[in-house]
């Protein structure tokens, strides 16, 4: 057996390939974009095909930058872009673009489901409320839209299974991200006949779902030349993006939890049993391990409420930022430090793209509260790092409700690059937060790690616990904890009061 793993995460905007030793240490990385496509409103497409070509390219390019030989690679395996819904024939030949999760065309389909099912027994089976962004909306879509597509497909594929496929020749998928689809039985680990059936989806439709840590197979000769490696390497199905990511920081026990801080940002937790909110704020996926489950809260606009501050407040910063190589962030967060926690009673409420977790409302608009004239810039971007806190603390709160004990939260994504926001968040969440090493990395090693499980180069998920590691633990500070427990009931009611404002806006 070789001493790499080669670990590739099909993300939205493209392949990142990785390699890994057996002691978890990361030895190289590439990244190779693919384009998406916007044909109608609400539509959101990409080219599978584009895949194939980035696994292809990135492959390669590892191989040159690590100067590792074909043969010493041990395993691939996978994180992938989830909710999709790609129809392939039976020679795995795409038969459109994939619909990808942030497509959102499904809304009859979706209200279809609602009535056929209901929402709250589709909640129960596949722990996840019936919306368009899952893979169930988007196939029914093809069924009443494209019924030749429909028809003609032999399966309906996940981003990461057509490429598993092209290796192998294995229709497989996995648990997590079957737990995605708003077909899957969560608890039994099976596709749901009751739904499918309701829905008219033959369940010969789709994948076998099978442990995330399962080979799917071996790679074949045609895709092993493509690559430029050797063939009979064994394929691991791997996970989802979240369940890898999850992995990667260390959240592989009852009780982990982690935020991860991105464009978007939630908060998961490892769980030996899912958690059914009453008021279906948050939603469980199937972890990587089996019979462990990952209970979730996400919000849709984190970073992106700090981009927009960059490229409308901080236009100074971004161009001095440019001129020295620096990132514009680490000047943005130089000013807001001068600001009081608090930012003066001024609150900003996050949803510039409306909300999932907690309020499931896409008519929600982003809103400051309070602007006085000592408000600086500085205190509306100080604002909108504590909104996202504020915003993030009802998931918390929602996990906290069911009894579940969270003493502290390891924290990952491009966010997580910057110790104030950490902070506040800490302040915020009166918890913990463990800054991790490894950040943007997180989804690749997730992957990389369930690979070596898989064929037996760690013993197990728990050695994440070893492999991943913390950079910084932030506690929270009691004057401050006591600035922001006064300011988050306001929060909560602010966005209550504005809630006739947000409907007359959105409709």
């Amino acid at each position: 057996m070789g001493n790499y793993i080669l670990s590739h995460d099909l993300g939205t905007t493209g392949n990142k390939a990785t390699l890994y030793d057996r002691e978890g240490n990361l030895v190289a990385s590439s990244f190779y974009s693919y384009p998406t496509y916007y044909p109608y409103q609400n539509w959101v497409e990409q080219n599978p095909l584009d895949y194939w070509g980035a696994v292809k390219f990135s492959t390669r390019d590892l191989l040159t930058k690590s100067k590792v030989k074909p043969k010493d690679i041990a395993v691939i395996s996978f994180s992938g872009q989830m909710m999709g819904c790609l129809p392939v024939d039976r020679v795995g030949n795409p038969l459109r673009n994939i619909i990808i999760w942030a497509d959102q065309r499904g809304i009859r389909e979706a209200e279809f489901i609602r009535e056929k099912v209901g929402e709250e027994k589709v909640y129960r089976i596949t722990g996840h409320r019936i919306s368009p962004t899952y893979s169930a909306s988007k196939i029914l879509w093809l069924k009443n839209n494209e019924r030749g597509i429909f028809d003609g497909a032999y399966k309906f594929l996940l981003a990461k299974d057509f490429i598993v496929y092209k290796l192998t020749a294995k229709w497989v998928t996995d648990y997590s991200d079957a737990s995605g689809t708003n077909l899957f039985d969560l608890v039994g680990e099976k596709w749901s006949e009751e739904i499918a059936s309701a829905l008219g989806i033959p369940l010969e439709k789709l994948p076998e779902p099978r442990s995330s840590l399962d080979i799917a197979g071996e790679l074949t000769d045609r895709p092993a030349e493509e690559l430029g490696l050797v063939p009979g390497i064994p394929v691991v199905i791997g996970g989802g993006d979240g369940a890898c990511a999850a992995c990667g920081a260390g959240v592989v026990e009852e009780g982990d939890a982690y935020n991860y801080l991105g464009a978007s940002s939630w908060i998961a937790i490892a769980s030996n049993r899912p958690i059914y909110d009453p008021h279906l704020r948050t939603f469980t996926f199937h972890h990587l391990e089996p019979g462990l489950f990952m209970p979730t809260g996400t919000m849709q606009s984190a970073g992106l409420s700090y981009q927009w501050a960059r490229d409308n407040l901080a236009v100074r910063e971004k161009e001095i930022a440019l001129d020295f190589g620096l990132s514009p962030y680490e000047l943005m967060d130089l000013e807001v430090e001068k600001t009081p926690p608090g930012s003066d009673n001024l609150i900003f409420l996050p949803y510039l793209l409306g909300e999932r977790s907690p309020h499931w409302n896409p008519n929600a608009r982003g809103v400051f509260i309070g602007i006085t004239p000592r408000h600086t810039r500085a205190h509306l971007m100080r604002a909108i790092l504590e909104g996202v806190g504020f915003n993030l603390r009802i998931i918390l709160d929602a996990f906290l409700s069911q009894g579940i004990d969270i003493k502290e939260i390891r924290l990952i994504g491009g966010g997580g690059k910057s110790r104030l926001w950490a902070s506040i968040l800490a302040d915020i969440f009166e918890r913990d937060i463990l800054r991790m090493e490894v950040l943007e990395e997180a989804t690749s090693l997730g992957s990389a790690i369930a690979g070596g499980v898989g064929v037996g180069i760690f013993r197990s998920l728990k050695v994440a616990k070893e492999l991943v590691r913390i950079k910084e633990r932030i506690m929270p500070e009691g004057k401050r904890i006591t600035i922001y427990k006064r300011l988050y009931p306001i929060f909560l009611d602010a966005y209550e009061r504005l809630l006739p404002v947000f409907d007359r806006l959105g409709g």
